[in-house]
């Protein structure tokens, strides 16, 4: 992304007078990044969004360190995090830098209470299991299995799960995450050689404007610590927008994988990146046709990244004793590869069904505590034939 989208009533000129049908005016918003010169949208609310009555300090969020500085190839039973009531006490940052934060969450569901927002980060969310709706200040966005949620930082939201059984890998980036530059013109239109383009992305619809008073809680994250915000009047008390700066989602069914006669590398699979790192989405798609292929990938040195690999369905040819919600962390600094046997099955091979997520960040990850307690030991190991 970005591009341009707008919903509901806005005036002919920006910050001009917009009345109301008493005659007063709506209260315009500019929610930006970058001082002003980074995305934005221009927001009309019924009230004044600047209307708090209680602020307190709840509790620290800063992930507990286990491991500050690793070389040892590991891997992790994502599926062993047990399932939380809470949506944010579900959140576990696993992997972490100054670029961002990786994490699982396995909600029940998302209290009616309150509301929340990153004021840090933005966010994508990667539902493994679960469905659901995203409801925001700009509208609704429906969501179900293998979707991507790119929110922005400071958008006030709530999710309401279909179910119980809800699985997310998380990303918090401290930059915006956007569309790879190769894919897009100077106009910031998605290309030829894009393996999505913008027909794939789901824009917020259903626009409800809540004119309510009262006291809504919005939880609020900043500098790794959550606040309790109390507003006078509902946060969705908006009657139009438009601008760059919004929630979308993308499904991972709807990348178009770019294949070759010969093995591609994992830049051919990249679907987002933020300052320090990629984001690659691995889905079923035809085999290398060189009569003389290794569809396996190669032996490689990640000198300059760490690669994360979490693991979402179908066999992944290149690694053995893999289940779904597994995740592997190869240090940059030293080679990986296939496990033993891998490259041997893989050749005649024609085709793949797996579907993962792939992030490589360009600074050394420090691994927390949450990430131990799902450690599978001596991974690193697992080459010894």
């Amino acid at each position: 992304m970005p591009r341009y989208h707008r919903l509901g009533k806005i005036p002919p000129k920006r910050h001009t007078q917009f009345k109301n049908p008493d005659g007063g005016l709506y209260q315009e918003e500019l929610f930006g990044t970058a001082g002003f010169v980074g995305m934005s949208s221009l927001i009309y609310h019924l009230h004044p969004p600047t209307v708090v009555t209680e602020v307190k300090q709840l509790r620290d969020l800063t992930p507990v360190i286990a491991i500050e500085k690793n070389m040892r190839a590991l891997s992790f039973k994502g599926f062993s995090l047990q399932s939380s009531e809470d949506y944010i006490e579900s959140r576990k940052a696993l992997f972490v830098n100054n670029d961002l934060h990786i994490g699982l969450a396995a909600p029940k569901t998302f209290s009616k209470e309150f509301f929340y927002r990153n004021s840090d980060a933005d966010e994508m969310l990667f539902i493994h299991l679960g469905s659901g709706l995203l409801k925001t200040m700009y509208g609704q966005i429906k969501f179900g299995y293998g979707d991507y949620l790119i929110i922005p930082r400071g958008t006030t939201y709530q999710i309401e799960f279909d179910m119980e059984e809800n699985r997310l890998l998380f990303i918090e980036s401290f930059s915006p995450i956007v569309t790879p530059k190769r894919y897009r013109n100077n106009f910031g239109q998605l290309l030829e050689h894009s393996p999505y383009c913008e027909r794939d992305f789901r824009l917020p619809e259903n626009l409800e404007t809540i004119d309510q008073k009262g006291n809504f809680k919005v939880l609020a994250k900043k500098q790794g610590m959550l606040w309790e915000y109390t507003l006078t009047y509902h946060p969705f008390d908006v009657v139009g927008w438009d601008g760059f700066n919004y929630p979308y989602a993308f499904s991972i069914h709807d990348f178009e994988p770019i294949t070759g006669r010969i093995h591609q590398p994992p830049p051919v699979h990249q679907q987002w990146e933020g300052n320090g790192f990629v984001v690659c989405s691995f889905v079923p798609r035809l085999y290398d046709y060189h009569p003389l292929s290794i569809p396996a990938p190669y032996h490689h040195s990640n000198i300059d990244s760490e690669e994360i690999l979490y693991y979402v369905d179908g066999d992944f040819m290149s690694r053995n004793h893999i289940e779904k919600g597994q995740i592997t962390l190869h240090p940059g600094g030293i080679p990986h590869g296939p496990h033993p046997g891998a490259v041997e099955r893989s050749i005649g091979k024609t085709k793949t069904d797996e579907l993962a997520v792939m992030i490589d960040p360009f600074h050394p990850l420090k691994i927390t505590k949450a990430a131990m307690e799902m450690e599978v030991g001596d991974y690193y190991k697992s080459w010894i034939i």
